[in-house]
């Protein structure tokens, strides 16, 4: 395929898996459940940090999530102390969860999520956002076996789970998947959340070279995604995805 047939090509399947129907077969199910913009923020995190593995062991865990904060998100951080129940998923265990849930309410106390995602003083664009957020997030008495289920992109990770997190809060192309409850982040800056499913599509398209699933990676696909849609390239994560999950492409 020439530039213009791959476009259309991946505008058509962006098209085709980002709509409601998506919702029913992945973990963003859980988060569509609430209104408020708190309750969005907070579940949103939690999900996409679990987000990797068996998509229904990922459901099922999240909804474990749902039950230890009581089905009111930002209720049990804001009033958070403790909790004592047994949780794990992969490697993310109970240990990791209460200091999620910590970190959180300090967050909260001092902004929120949104603000925590602020314009990194040293790094532009959503690398230096993700380490701003990073930063923030890990202050304190954040524990060392902990800092690994938070991507540093500064580390050349993908930053994958944090980069599904930032498309859910920011677009808002009224197709009924993302949210779009953040606007202090433009569409135009949000990148793949690259992964498996749409690193070997890339790869099988012609559209990335590198063969490891890391932040080079991520800004080397990056520039040919928006150079097919400037204003929102991390649409093309649904025809990737879709193409690589849900088709064996």
């Amino acid at each position: 395929m020439n530039a213009s047939e791959l476009k259309e090509f991946l505008d058509y399947k962006a098209n085709q898996y980002n709509n409601p129907d998506f919702i029913d077969t992945d973990p963003i199910q859980l988060v569509h459940r609430f209104e408020r913009k708190e309750d969005i923020e907070i579940t949103g995190l939690l999900l996409s940090t679990i987000a990797w593995g068996n998509r229904k062991a990922i459901i099922s865990s999240g909804e474990r999530i749902l039950e230890i904060m009581e089905q009111q998100p930002y209720e049990f951080i804001r009033d958070y102390k403790q909790f004592d129940s047994p949780f794990v998923h992969r490697t993310f265990n109970a240990e990791d969860l209460d200091a999620f849930f910590r970190s959180l309410k300090r967050i909260y106390q001092n902004g929120g999520l949104e603000q925590a995602f602020a314009n990194h003083s040293e790094h532009s664009g959503v690398y230096g956002r993700i380490a701003h957020f990073r930063e923030q997030f890990t202050q304190g008495d954040f524990p060392d076996r902990t800092q690994k289920h938070i991507a540093n992109p500064l580390k050349n990770s993908s930053s994958k789970r944090l980069n599904m997190y930032l498309r859910w809060m920011v677009r808002d192309d009224k197709k009924g998947v993302d949210f779009g409850i953040w606007k202090s982040i433009s569409p135009s800056e949000l990148h793949l959340p690259l992964d498996v499913h749409t690193g070997n599509v890339a790869r099988k398209l012609g559209i990335l070279t590198r063969k490891q699933n890391d932040w080079k990676s991520v800004a080397e696909i990056q520039g040919k995604l928006v150079a097919m849609d400037p204003n929102d390239p991390c649409k093309y994560d649904f025809a990737l995805f879709g193409l690589g999950a849900f088709e064996g492409f």
